[in-house]
């Protein structure tokens, strides 16, 4: 009935403005050739938008291009009636490149224009003319089947509009605009590793070093607000740790403060930090190469390439990293122990001489339009052979008599991994726009080895003199983890500003562990230490559920999620007597709730409150105590509670000209049962008093801090970022009947800044700073063997303050700035050092290490790439165009 009416209408209209037109063109009584003889059809002159127009947007080869940006512009202003361009609406197009437009103005000329990035933008001019106007004749020997006339139509369709590349077939890259650096969301941060020059030719740990939020110790240990984030490749799980990972294939870094109940609810009480892999998905082919050395004499060397053609896409990445650190230390040890204090003065030089190897392959198959299959597969070896000499002078003070022991500690490892990841994953969307589904699954698997020998020689006096005698003990260790993860995620728009997501996930994770310590003679004769022996098999599984209602009322935003998580823990100590440990968790629900309210000027906030749990670990649950190493004699407690962690953020978020932004966060963190290290007193099998450290649940912690994020482009070749974060943290250990540690403020932070400079040099200057703080709780370093050989209690003790700078520069030559040349340094000062203070009732120690100051690093690298390449169609055996039309047929 409403579109008969509106053909009523229009035939009204149409026929007075089409005597309107005759009738200027012919003169009206008394009128001048040309003036206007009678009104428009439409109001106030202009005529009716009532047409449609759709269609197509595809590439050279017949492929959709999604997320094509499409203004319709208007050729006259009806308002002036000259001719110019007048933006009416715009919109993208949809996954399968198709596109429509309503409510336009016929009869009047229009302009399409279509921009794509990597894609030529192209104008398509058209003018919508019912077909009752076109007065097309009936065939000849036919009269009209329609008395009245043909039925006027108000759609117009542009067919298939095909856009060209933006880059001719050249021996480099596409050159596409530039990626802002840091991109701020409310719920997290997205940083782009493109332009983090300093982290060239490094590793996972270096690229953290300039990721606003995130603090990296010399071990590379990663906090965010103080606690120990959990890290994902590509949104899941992994067993590879950061220096595992190049950083020339690393695209960008997600920092998800207080994620959504849609993620992990297991240690995300700190947080999530989710490395994207490089995968590229241009048509043709294009990659890089890039080889570098550093001031230890350790090359690096990286290949990257991806192929493109049609409905296939492969990604290769490979990479040689060497690696020769310097660590520089000193402790400084007093131990309170029944009558007898002993002091100890150690000062250590470690060498960690080693490589590994990085491969990555990867396939897209796009089905279809909607459906797309992905897979990928890692690979990483590595071989170590770190080196550690200890001056150690031990003064023995009791009542009796004093004496002081001067010796020297040479430790030899030897260490090999091989680590092994797969992930499988589909994607299929539907007709209704952001409706999908995506169901994966991965897998990675460690194999790990490591062989050390701990050789003491007792002087007789002072360091130099004679050897009064020697002990040799080895160390043998072997760890097999599994990680299995399996995923499935719906997301339903139910509306304009509604949609839903559902998910399930199951994660499973095994552990095999052996440790071994040997006595060894003088004659080569090795004795097992049955103290210093540990054989272990865990399993932990994981079940999870969750959904997320997202929805708006006017500038009023909301997301309400629930999930539920169980898991189950069981565990075998494999010595004698064999150990069976088993514990369930039952099924504990996680909510989250995020509201926003967007403000004129674009501006918005945000207030976020989740509920995360952290499981106590193996390690932190066996009974059994290690011996093995005498500096740090280990023990799990198998009474250990999870611990809940309610986290609540208020964010503020500007957006301003030129990509300017600011955030600010307030935030405030509460765990109950917060597990921590706990020191307590004990004898070994000979009766000799030890100190072990050991875990409990402390009754609560609590942090409460504030955090400033900008980003500022300031000229054409000047951007800034800027991260302060000041903190308060608290942990009440009174119900370990010992002193808690004191609150204590602290504050973080960091600045990167850019430089672009002619004859096309960049220079990037990162700074840091952390004030005092208190040591960690626990790291959760993913160690499949004993902790390092540093005594520590989390209960007593700081940080002391630290800074450091980093400096690169970056020289680009050749056609279309295809290679270039990055010189860094880091630490160019010498203040990155990390100095310690810790103590308890049986000890205090000062510790301090300083590790590659001043490192210089050059990296030359080169870039090339041909686009729109037939890779893979066939050619025709005479030569002909028939191959490719063969070709296309076959698909």
């Amino acid at each position: 009935m409403r579109k008969l009416v509106a053909i009523l209408i229009f035939s009204f209209l149409f026929a007075d403005f089409a005597m309107a037109q005759q009738a200027a063109g012919q003169g009206a009584p008394g009128a001048k050739p040309g003036a206007p003889g009678g009104r428009p059809g439409g109001p106030g002159g202009a005529p009716p938008s009532i047409g449609r127009a759709y269609g197509k947007v595809t590439d050279s080869t017949g492929q959709p291009i999604a997320a094509t940006a499409i203004v319709l512009k208007s050729v006259t202003d009806a308002a002036t009636k000259k001719k110019k361009l007048v933006l009416i609406k715009g919109m993208d197009t949809k996954s399968n490149g198709e596109f429509n437009f309503e409510d336009l103005p016929i009869v009047q000329p229009l302009v399409v224009r279509l921009s794509a990035t990597g894609y030529k933008t192209q104008d398509v001019s058209f003018t919508i003319i019912p077909a009752s106007a076109q007065s097309t004749p009936a065939p000849a020997g036919q009269a009209n089947s329609n008395p009245f006339g043909a039925m006027p139509s108000f759609e117009k369709d542009l067919g298939s509009v095909k856009l060209a590349t933006a880059v001719a077939e050249l021996a480099t890259a596409t050159v596409t605009g530039k990626t802002p650096p840091m991109k701020l969301e409310l719920d997290k941060k997205v940083f782009n590793v493109a332009q983090n020059i300093v982290s060239a030719g490094g590793t996972g740990v270096d690229v953290m070093r300039n990721v606003p939020s995130v603090n990296v110790d010399i071990d590379g240990n990663v906090t965010l607000r103080g606690s120990t984030p959990t890290i994902f490749i590509d949104g899941r799980p992994t067993t590879l740790t950061l220096d595992e990972i190049p950083a020339d294939a690393i695209e960008s870094v997600e920092v998800m403060t207080n994620p959504s109940a849609k993620y992990d609810a297991s240690g995300g009480g700190a947080g999530i930090i989710n490395i994207v892999l490089k995968k590229n998905r241009k048509q043709g082919y294009n990659g890089s190469i890039s080889t570098g050395i550093d001031s230890h004499g350790q090359p690096n060397a990286l290949v990257g390439l991806s192929l493109r053609q049609n409905k296939v896409n492969f990604t290769l990445n490979g990479m040689y990293n060497a690696m020769n650190p310097k660590t520089t230390g000193s402790t400084d040890r007093y131990t309170y122990l029944s009558d007898t204090t002993t002091h100890l003065l150690q000062q250590d030089l470690q060498r960690g001489k080693g490589h590994f190897m990085f491969g990555q392959a990867g396939m897209d198959w796009f089905i279809t339009n909607k459906t797309t299959v992905s897979g990928s597969y890692i690979r990483v070896d590595g071989a170590f052979k770190p080196t550690d000499i200890s001056n150690i002078r031990t003064d023995i003070l009791t009542n009796a008599r004093d004496s002081t022991i001067y010796s020297i500690r040479s430790t030899n490892n030897d260490r090999e991994f091989h680590v092994n990841g797969a992930q499988l994953g589909m994607k299929h969307t539907w007709d209704k726009k952001g409706e999908e589904w995506t169901a994966d699954a991965s897998f990675f698997d460690v194999n790990s080895s490591l062989t050390s020998y701990y050789t003491t020689n007792y002087f007789q006096g002072q360091p130099g003199s004679a050897v009064a005698y020697s002990t040799l003990q080895k160390q043998t260790g072997t760890a097999a983890p599994r990680f299995w993860t399996i995923q499935t995620d719906y997301v339903n728009p139910l509306g304009e500003k509604t949609k839903l997501e559902a998910g399930l996930r199951t994660s499973i994770q095994k552990l095999q562990n052996d440790n071994n310590t040997y006595t060894v003679d003088d004659k080569g004769n090795s004795t097992l230490n049955p103290y210093g022996t540990s054989d272990y098999t865990s399993t932990n599984t994981v079940y999870a559920a969750y959904v997320n209602f997202t929805s708006a009322i006017g500038n009023f935003g909301y997301a309400l999620g629930l999930r539920g998580e169980s898991s189950k823990y069981t565990g075998d100590l494999l010595n004698t007597p064999k150990q069976h440990f088993e514990n369930s968790y039952p099924t504990a629900l996680f909510p989250s709730v995020f509201l926003s309210y967007k403000l004129k000027h674009n501006q918005e906030l945000q207030v976020s409150s989740t509920r995360k749990i952290n499981r106590p670990g193996f390690f932190q649950l066996i009974p059994f105590t290690d011996y093995s190493d005498t500096l740090n004699i280990t023990r799990g407690n198998p009474n250990l509670v999870p611990e809940f962690t309610y986290n609540t953020e208020l964010s503020y978020m500007k957006t301003f000209p030129h990509n300017n932004t600011l955030l600010v966060s307030a935030y405030y963190k509460y765990t109950s049962n917060l597990i921590t290290r706990y020191q307590d007193s004990g004898t070994n099998p000979i009766g000799k008093p030890i100190l072990i450290n050991t875990y409990e649940n402390a009754s609560n912690a609590y942090t409460v801090g504030g955090e400033i994020t900008s980003t500022d482009n300031i000229t054409k070749w000047w951007d800034v970022t800027l991260n302060v974060n000041v903190y308060n943290s608290h942990i009440n250990t009174n119900n370990l009947n010992q002193p808690s540690q004191p609150a204590l403020w602290t504050w973080f932070g960091k600045f990167n800044s850019n430089f672009k400079l002619p004859k096309n040099f960049t220079v990037q200057l990162t700074a840091i700073y952390q004030g005092k703080t208190n040591l960690p709780v626990n790291l959760n370093n993913n160690q499949f063997g004993p902790p390092g050989s540093v005594t520590q209690s989390s209960s007593q003790g700081y940080i002391k303050p630290y800074y450091g700078f980093d400096l690169a520069v970056k020289y680009s030559f050749l056609k279309q700035n295809a290679a270039s040349i990055t010189a860094s340094m880091t630490d160019i000062f010498r203040n990155r050092w990390s100095d310690q203070y810790s103590s308890s009732q049986f000890f205090s120690q000062e510790y301090n290490r300083l590790k590659d100051p001043q490192l210089f690093r050059v990296v030359f690298a080169y870039r090339f790439g041909k686009m729109d390449l037939n890779i893979f169609k066939r050619k025709s055996m005479n030569g002909g165009g028939m191959g490719d039309a063969g070709s296309s047929m076959g698909q």
